[in-house]
């Protein structure tokens, strides 16, 4: 029997008027349907029927509504009864309120100038605390219950609701019950199930019976103005529930955390900007009586020409930047981040209880059900169980889907050699090419030189090939977890998020560390070149290093990553929704109710926030284990969180249906993952100063050659360094296939080029000097020392800062205590009382037996 819609589009509740909805199914009605496979639509129709028959045997109450605009379409509104909603919070051990919070809080020194960032708590106001314990059925007196509509919040209602339709079965083959509203959804039985928005993000509500928590959301959240103002966390997580409050508590946390880095390396990047013209090596580069005379020798075979070294001039002088203070970002986003992350996420534990949390035993995935054949004895319970695979076909699915992730990185890493192929063939092309057709001004040859040129394409291309690989390894990765088939949807979305971030860790950070760390390192001297697969001449760094070519590929990803992720994001949902709009509109022009408006948007995904969390951990990556490279990544970052704040929660809002309110402790594997990446950005920050800067040679350079024995200068100085660190290479000793076509001008017979060999003529010429050594000494020594010491210092401050803040260990005895109290003694007050009772007769019955009869 269908129920005719009332007229009201921002109802919530049934025809009634008074059974608020708390879940809506939706699915196409049969007989409407143009098509010959009448048998299949019976077999769905009886399956659908006794699902929804054994809803209502669970104590569910329904109400089937015909669609506004399409009439195939019948919306199933699901209402759970309060002695419903008891019963399963007593299963679910969901806790709920005792009474207030009596503890006093102490306020911030700083609580004054948060205030200026806080939401208008005159619009959403502070949630009020309570001392939460389990709810039970036989303690209902003692919980804190006002009123019975609205003790169950919305959320509350929805996640006891979802946990029935989970489990409430609507057929049995083979002795195996299929249950769960998952498996009716991907079967097409049912086309949607979702819990309603309370109201559209655009206006209040008409009911006065609705809060319109949506809208205010809008408002104080996801509105592009409330861009530096505070989450509104506690609303967040009243409304979405845990799983989205926690994902926002941590990019929120995140995000102010990044203000300091990005104020360091902010200040180290105009440091170098402000004293590159105070740089004795830049001055020395850029003076035409000192770089002006030093020529250096051809970077390529052949097509190369003899340039000059003031083309490296601004190069020099960009990678002019502090690394000390480099340092510090990192050790304040790796160290401080991480720790006091803990402790808030301990306080958020407490404040959304789940402390104690009791994880139900997880359902099994439709998938794994489907494929259970196989019969084996269950060790823990000694009875007979169903499963998909044995102990070796098992095996067998492990090893092939290791084998295919292996494989799959592989080609990551063979296409991050065909960039490098094609970086070493077009430099020579824009060797030979590029000074012949540039006839501009003199600023437009300093600036586009043919390294520069090589590098900047290779980033475009390399961020090209990047996005289209994350779209081909995404697929791959649920493919390759689908074969694997784990049991439930924790164990999938784990699995998934190994595999895709192993993949993108490779994918995105594989060509950054190539430069870091590979080029320019293995090129040999002009006279025996080294080659890459016996054709290619390996790649050589600018006079000035490999920094400012790092820092150009990592700000073309980082910057061309976000863009594409924010159009990906928030356009495509944004133009679909639209278009359903739009369609919509020209259908009808009937009131819709909200039910309907809510179909119409966008559905969450099963995977839910697994893409946000795996497009800022790659963030994370960047910023932390590049940031002595790129100082100004902290700032891209901060900037793009705060938009991404917003954009996540404007998408949440307006263009997704609501998604099922869901537990969780904390940020799951992303925790272990973010560990990981701290630890390795110690050692990729100490190898880039070492090895890809430099810093190291120019302080050897300044403490032991710029004076005697090995200098000439009487005091320790920058001057001759430039000097000091170009070999001399006779142009005479050229091998036929290396000598350029271009003739040598001038007088002169030498050339120069990067490395630290001794100069033609001397008994080891062309081998590496004493400066080399004592520089290899010295990059060496700085790794280790620079590893121990942030270690250190990291082990220190996650030993002195603790997990949990004394103000939530009292709150989390306070609540036990009175958990005891409240529950627990009135059990003991009752038995005493009763037993007291049955004493007093029993004493009574004994004093009657012995008492002398009257005479």
């Amino acid at each position: 029997m269908l129920a005719d819609f009332d007229d009201k589009p921002d109802s919530l509740f049934f025809n009634d008027g008074q059974r608020r909805i708390d879940f809506v199914l939706v699915y196409e009605d049969e007989s409407k349907k143009i098509t010959h496979k009448r048998s299949d639509h019976k077999k769905q129709k009886r399956k659908r029927q006794v699902y929804e028959s054994n809803l209502i045997n669970n104590g569910l109450q329904l109400e089937a509504t015909r669609s506004v605009l399409d009439e195939k379409l019948i919306f199933v509104k699901v209402h759970a009864p309060w002695e419903v909603l008891c019963t399963y919070a007593e299963v679910m051990h969901i806790k709920l309120p005792l009474q207030p919070n009596d503890l006093k809080t102490r306020d911030s020194a700083f609580n004054w100038f948060s205030k200026l960032f806080r939401v208008n708590e005159n619009i959403i106001k502070p949630e009020q605390e309570f001392f939460t314990a389990p709810f039970q059925k036989e303690h209902l007196s003692n919980f804190y219950i006002q009123d019975k509509l609205t003790f169950f919040n919305p959320a509350t209602r929805s996640r006891i609701v979802h946990f029935i339709l989970s489990r409430v079965e609507y057929a049995t083959k083979n002795n195996v019950k299929k249950f769960g509203i998952n498996k009716l959804l991907d079967t097409g039985i049912y086309k949607a199930a979702f819990p309603l928005h309370d109201s559209s993000f655009r206006h209040m509500s008409t009911d006065p019976n609705c809060p319109s928590e949506r809208y205010l959301l809008y408002r104080e959240w996801a509105h592009p103005k409330n861009i530096f103002k505070l989450q509104p966390l506690d609303f967040i997580r009243k409304y979405y529930g845990e799983k989205i409050g926690i994902y926002f508590a941590w990019l929120g946390f995140y995000t102010n955390m990044l203000i300091v880095a990005a104020v360091v390396g902010a200040g180290c990047f105009l440091y170098g900007c402000l004293t590159k013209n105070n740089c004795t090596w830049s001055q020395e580069v850029c003076d035409p009586n000192i770089g002006g005379n030093i020529i250096m020798c051809p970077q390529c075979d052949k097509v190369c020409t003899y340039w000059n070294l003031t083309i490296t001039c601004e190069s020099q002088a960009v990678s002019n930047t502090h690394m000390v203070l480099l340092i510090l970002s990192i050790f304040w986003i790796v160290t401080l981040f991480l720790e006091f992350w803990k402790r808030r996420q301990a306080e958020l534990e407490y404040e959304w209880d789940t402390v104690e949390y009791l994880e139900q035993e997880e359902q099994v995935r439709p998938e794994y059900e489907a494929q259970c054949t196989h019969v084996v004895m269950n060790e823990i319970t000694q009875q007979e169980e169903h499963v998909p695979y044995t102990a070796c076909g098992k095996c067998i699915r492990m090893t092939f889907c290791t084998s295919a992730v292996f494989f799959w990185i592989l080609l990551i890493i063979a296409s991050v050699i065909g960039i490098i192929v094609y970086r070493l063939s077009v430099f020579l092309v824009f060797s030979s090419t590029l000074s012949q057709h540039i006839n501009g001004t003199e600023a437009i040859r300093k600036y586009l030189t043919p390294q520069t040129a090589t590098s900047v394409t290779a980033s475009f291309i390399s961020f090209i090939v990047i996005m289209v690989l994350n779209i081909v390894y995404e697929k791959v990765a649920i493919l390759i977890t689908d074969f694997e088939l784990p049991r439930t949807q924790t164990d999938y979305e784990n699995s998934l998020t190994t595999k895709m971030f192993l993949f993108q860790f490779v994918n995105y950070y594989s060509s950054c560390f190539y430069i870091a760390f590979f080029k320019g390192k293995f090129v040999g001297h002009p006279g025996n070149p080294v080659y890459w697969l016996g054709k290619y001449r390996n790649e050589e760094c600018d006079p000035g290093g490999c920094l400012l070519e790092l820092t150009t590929q990592l700000a073309i990803i980082v910057g061309g990553k976000a863009i594409w992720n924010n159009i990906q994001e928030v356009l495509l949902p944004w133009v679909k929704n639209l278009i359903g709009r739009y369609c919509a509109a020209a259908r009808s022009e009937k009131v819709v109710p909200r039910w309907e408006q809510d179909y119409h948007l966008q559905p969450i995904g099963k995977l839910g926030l697994f893409y946000e969390y795996l497009e800022m951990v790659i963030q994370f990556g960047f910023v932390t284990l590049f940031v002595a490279s790129f100082p100004l990544a902290p700032l891209l970052a901060l900037i793009n969180n705060m938009l991404e704040i917003r954009l996540d929660a404007w998408k949440l809002t307006t263009q997704f249906r609501r998604m099922v309110p869901q537990k969780a402790q904390d940020i799951g594997a992303w925790q272990p993952i973010m560990q990981g990446i701290a630890i390795l950005a110690v050692v990729t920050n100490a190898m880039i100063i070492a090895f890809t800067s430099d810093m190291i040679p120019r302080l050897v350079y300044y403490w032991s050659f710029s004076v005697p024995p090995y200098g000439s200068h009487s005091s320790h100085t920058m001057k001759g360094y430039i000097n000091s660190t170009l070999s001399v290479f006779n142009i005479s000793d050229f091998k036929n296939e290396s000598k350029p076509f271009s003739p040598w001008f001038g007088n002169l017979t030498t050339c120069r080029y990067r490395d630290l060999r001794y100069p033609p003529g001397h008994q080891h010429q062309y081998e590496h000097n004493i400066y080399y050594w004592h520089v290899i000494a010295a990059k060496l020594a700085f790794i280790i020392v620079m590893e121990h010491v942030i270690y250190f210092v990291k082990f220190i401050i996650s030993y002195v800062i603790p997990d949990v803040s004394q103000k939530t260990k009292s709150k989390v005895k306070r609540e036990k205590y009175l958990t005891q109290k409240l529950l627990h003694e009135n059990d003991l007050k009752v038995v005493k009382k009763t037993m007291g009772k049955i004493a007093d007769k029993i004493i009574k019955g004994i004093d009657s037996t012995f008492q002398p009869k009257a005479e």
